[in-house]
């Protein structure tokens, strides 16, 4: 890993053929999908969820994700795009907003449950095991495009970025945070703690640490962790992003959902009795 990240520049392009390019963050994108497809898969199958179905869901899934987090991801830099318009169909070069991505795919979830008369929690805390799965993934064609880095730093785990991908300030820095890095690490922390739970609620196994086995449980754990995560990134990224009663976009989205999901657990969770996992709803 350190000598992967710090030897040398990466490069975008994966291989050519012709006139076609293959980037690296393209690569990572599909190489994510399909490991949250099939951890998704793996879980349905457990909770004998018709394979059919999730097929059906994650299709659209997969598409109005990748459409939300591009629009998302142009209106936060709406100044840029009112000038450069052709850009706003580059998604290779990067710019998908996982905020984008998780309300477009929440609206997905909602559409598809309710047309076809399903339970939107049990689909959406499906979901999010492999959701944190495939941005443990996606996360690294944010390296291979250099780019979402953070502050400069001394620390032997720095990444080199290309004097053109540094901001104006930054010019005579050479090593930067791999926040890319943070925040692979932790998604990918967040997926294993999910599918610890996940696995054994669908097993229905009693554990001491698994006593609220409901699908909105395992949403409300995943949208905690992930925007306490990002919240804490913001800190140290550098790239730019707009300001909301002085914080950053993203980190001032994080915090407010960070809040609302605490509130939630502590409401439904921690106010109430727990039934054990054995007895019916």
């Amino acid at each position: 890993m350190f000598n992967l990240l710090h030897s040398s520049n990466p490069e975008q392009i994966l291989f050519s053929l012709g006139p076609i390019k293959i980037y690296w963050y393209g690569l990572c994108l599909v190489l994510g999908i399909i490991a949250a497809l099939a951890v998704t898969k793996y879980l349905a199958k457990l909770q004998q969820i018709s394979q059919e179905v999730v097929d059906d869901l994650s299709f659209w899934l997969i598409i109005n994700s990748i459409i939300g987090a591009r629009i998302y991801d142009v209106l936060l830099e709406h100044k840029y795009y009112a000038s450069h318009p052709l850009d706003a169909l580059k998604i290779w070069q990067g710019g998908l907003a996982i905020h984008g991505a998780i309300i477009a795919g929440a609206a997905t979830i909602f559409w598809f449950c309710r047309k076809n008369k399903l339970s939107f929690w049990q689909f959406a805390g499906l979901i999010v095991p492999g959701l944190a799965l495939g941005q443990a993934i996606g996360r690294w064609g944010n390296y291979f495009n250099q780019e979402l880095f953070g502050k400069p730093t001394d620390l032997p785990w720095g990444i080199p970025i290309d004097i053109f991908n540094r901001p104006a300030q930054f010019l005579n820095n050479e090593y930067f945070h791999p926040t890319f890095l943070y925040e692979s690490l932790g998604n990918l922390a967040i997926f294993g703690l999910l599918f610890y739970l996940t696995l054994h609620a669908a097993k229905n196994q009693k554990t001491a640490l698994l006593r609220t086995p409901t699908p909105q449980f395992f949403v409300l754990i995943y949208l905690s962790l992930y925007s306490l995560l990002r919240f804490s990134l913001e800190f140290i990224r550098i790239d730019f992003a707009p300001t909301a009663f002085g914080w950053r976009w993203p980190q001032a989205v994080s915090l407010i959902v960070l809040l609302a999901a605490l509130m939630i657990l502590v409401k439904n969770y921690l106010k109430k009795p727990i039934a054990p996992l054995d007895q019916p709803d």
